[in-house]
């Protein structure tokens, strides 16, 4: 026995002796002119995963870049970097041990109602979800169809080709059912509000039941349980229904502004030339620049009194005159000097001839003025800030269309 306890006892010192070793050399600083080593704690390498290569950005974001070729388009996936959905907490409540009493039987049936609610919350998220990951494939489809035309029109090609005529058609279509997946969101937003009518009566009932006799200790936890699972579920409502109202402005301010794009681009291609951006968006643009300009900077340009001196004369001396490049490029400058410009176009003609003649010129003027002024509405400015009138002038030599700033 006695040698069993000395075999224990060389046993443990030598334990003894290393840990204190280990402690020596790990923990206690060695007393030497300099400090030592701090420690590291890392795990082992063959713990340690393979690290993979590094990436470029444009490899991750896009394995294959997207291409449309002209008379066709092509089905592209949502790429990394769509839109996400905040998961809700939709989990179904657990119901507790049953207590026989009249409150318990209310308890049971409230959190029935709050795990229907819980379902159709759950679904409507996913719907969201699936409605965001659609409209983002109708986009980046439009996006790279609008690429396309615009790569082609700023090498220049014939007015009206009809190949670009065939990708500006597919482009509306994919701005159609961005459209549409508007107005199912703005459907989806209907359903999940009248979800609050329902959530608020389970809040109040909730509250309401902890007033109700007859009920023991297990009831009011069980009801302080459903109350906050019930006011989590409010959140989540709030939460959901506030990311669907949020992406239905956002989709229609993009939807509308590229509206306008589509039109002035269609314009483009009838003249087989980029013209530049919308002219509405120019002007905003060029308006909260200025908004935001520092005091004492060059601000808009007003025209004086007496200056009536035309920002654009358009002569129509021969059959077909070429004049929406030129007629783009005078107002977005004039636009930029004055983001709240408004513009004055006017048919004139010469006051030559007997009155039958004058007649006729001035309702072919008429027409040209008309043909300027859609010209510029396909541009993107609005019918607001245009006014279309007549005159007659000794100096013309031909039927003329003048556009004036003011």
């Amino acid at each position: 026995m006695a040698r069993k306890i000395a075999i224990l006892a060389a046993i443990g010192a030598a334990i003894s002796l290393g840990g204190c070793s280990v402690i020596d050399e790990g923990l206690w600083p060695v007393v030497m002119g300099e400090d030592p080593e701090p420690v590291r704690i890392t795990r082992t390498q063959e713990a340690l995963p393979a690290a993979s290569p590094a990436r470029p950005a444009e490899e991750i974001r896009s394995e294959e870049p997207i291409t449309v070729t002209s008379g066709q388009t092509r089905e592209v996936d949502a790429l990394p970097g769509a839109p996400e959905v905040v998961p809700l907490r939709t989990m179904q409540s657990q119901a507790g041990p049953v207590t026989g009493t009249y409150v318990g039987s209310k308890i049971s049936s409230l959190s029935g109602e709050l795990n229907v609610l819980k379902g159709t919350l759950s679904s409507q998220n996913n719907e969201f979800r699936a409605l965001l990951n659609t409209t983002t494939q109708n986009s980046q489809r439009y996006h790279a169809i609008i690429a396309a035309i615009s790569a082609r029109l700023q090498i220049g090609t014939t007015p009206g080709n009809p190949v670009l005529n065939s990708q500006w058609q597919s482009a509306q279509a994919e701005l159609d059912r961005v459209f549409q997946d508007t107005s199912r969101l703005s459907e989806l937003s209907n359903r999940v509000a009248a979800n609050s009518a329902l959530a608020n009566y389970l809040v109040e009932a909730t509250r309401a039941a902890f007033g109700i006799q007859g009920a023991v200790d297990e009831d009011h936890r069980q009801l302080s349980v459903l109350e906050d699972d019930v006011s989590r579920t409010v959140v989540s409502i709030d939460r959901l229904l506030n990311e669907v109202n949020e992406t239905i402005a956002r989709q229609n301010n993009y939807a509308t502004a590229e509206r306008r794009n589509l039109t002035a681009l269609a314009l483009a291609i009838s003249n087989g030339e980029a013209f530049g951006p919308n002219l509405s968006t120019f002007a905003f643009n060029e308006a909260v620049r200025l908004a935001h300009a520092p005091p004492g900077a060059p601000g808009s340009v007003a025209a004086g009194p007496g200056s009536r001196l035309p920002l654009v004369v358009i002569r129509f001396d021969q059959p077909n005159v070429e004049y929406q490049s030129a007629l783009y490029s005078a107002v977005s400058q004039a636009i930029e000097r004055r983001p709240s410009a408004l513009f004055d176009v006017v048919a004139v003609t010469p006051n030559r001839g007997g009155p039958s003649e004058v007649a006729s010129s001035s309702g072919a003027a008429k027409k040209s003025a008309e043909k300027v002024m859609r010209a510029l509405l396909a541009m993107g400015l609005p019918a607001t800030r245009l006014n279309l009138s007549s005159s007659t002038s000794e100096q013309a030599l031909a039927n003329e269309v003048r556009v004036y700033i003011r």
